[in-house]
């Protein structure tokens, strides 16, 4: 009895055992992969899908942010006068359209007057003093003078060209070729030509107010070299490089597009809210 209880149990454990894998193969089988997909022949057919092999490309992707059109400040000009004196005329108004040369103001006021009567009266004593030093150079190199005779005459000619020069400036400064200034074309009044071809941005001054030096005129900026400054997040700043195309648009007509290249990239962190920089961008062409 105990033999046939022996052979009984040894025969159970076999059976356990041969079974034991066979179940765990039968299991691994009915489990589904995970992230395996599987298609039929008419599957494959309709989707079209296509096969390769396995290589590096890069990968584009959609970043918007927001910014705002700026002007550089070489493209933006403050006119102004620099010996002051009243606004006689002017016809600008903001948004109207000005060339290079053109007069856009003219002012009035009398030390425009005396400016010239100064240059004109220089320029007259020059002439006598120029030849009082030609004659005591003369009489000098002859030794009919002495030499601190001479010594005045040089020093009375040369004051009296550094007097011409300076006016001249002054003049030049104030819009008056000094070549065209004489007794007969003293003027009370000057003209202000535009430095740029642009834009009136602002008017500040009125007609019969008086200006002085530092007060601004007018506001001029010319749209030829226009900026688009963006706020791009930290998290998003390893996406622009230098030199990068980008297209831009704006809400009113998002259908016309332009063309831009990244210029510069702010090193700072803007203080308010989450970390942002600034990043500048020239407008080429719009598409």
């Amino acid at each position: 009895m105990k033999n046939r209880l022996f052979i009984t149990a040894i025969a159970a454990s076999f059976l356990f055992v041969s079974c034991g894998p066979e179940k765990a193969e039968k299991q691994a089988k009915e489990m589904p992969a995970e992230n395996k997909v599987e298609l039929t022949d008419a599957q494959l057919k309709n989707t079209e899908i296509k096969t390769g092999k396995i290589e590096q490309r890069s990968i584009s992707s959609l970043l918007k942010v927001n910014g705002k059109i700026e002007v550089p400040p070489q493209n933006m000009i403050s006119v102004s006068v620099p010996m002051g004196g009243y606004l006689k005329s002017t016809k600008l108004l903001a948004g109207m359209h000005i060339s290079k040369g053109e007069i856009i103001a003219i002012m009035e006021d009398q030390q425009y007057i005396q400016l010239q009567q100064d240059y004109l009266m220089a320029k007259a004593h020059f002439n006598s003093i120029e030849k009082e030093f030609i004659r005591q150079k003369e009489l000098n190199q002859s030794k009919a003078s002495s030499d601190k005779v001479y010594e005045h005459a040089q020093t009375e000619y040369m004051a009296q060209k550094v007097l011409i020069g300076a006016l001249s400036e002054k003049l030049r400064l104030i819009g008056l070729n000094p070549a065209r200034v004489n007794e007969s074309s003293i003027s009370r009044s000057i003209n202000i030509y535009s430095p740029i071809n642009g834009f009136v941005s602002q008017v500040k001054m009125n007609i019969g107010k008086y200006v002085t030096p530092t007060d601004v005129l007018f506001e001029l900026v010319n749209p030829a070299d226009i900026h688009l400054q963006l706020t791009v997040f930290e998290k998003d700043l390893d996406k622009i490089t230098i030199g990068q195309r980008l297209v831009a648009y704006n809400n009113t007509t998002p259908d016309k597009k332009y063309n831009c290249e990244v210029i510069l990239i702010g090193k700072m962190c803007l203080l308010k809210g989450p970390c942002r920089y600034n990043v500048i961008l020239k407008i080429m062409t719009n598409r």
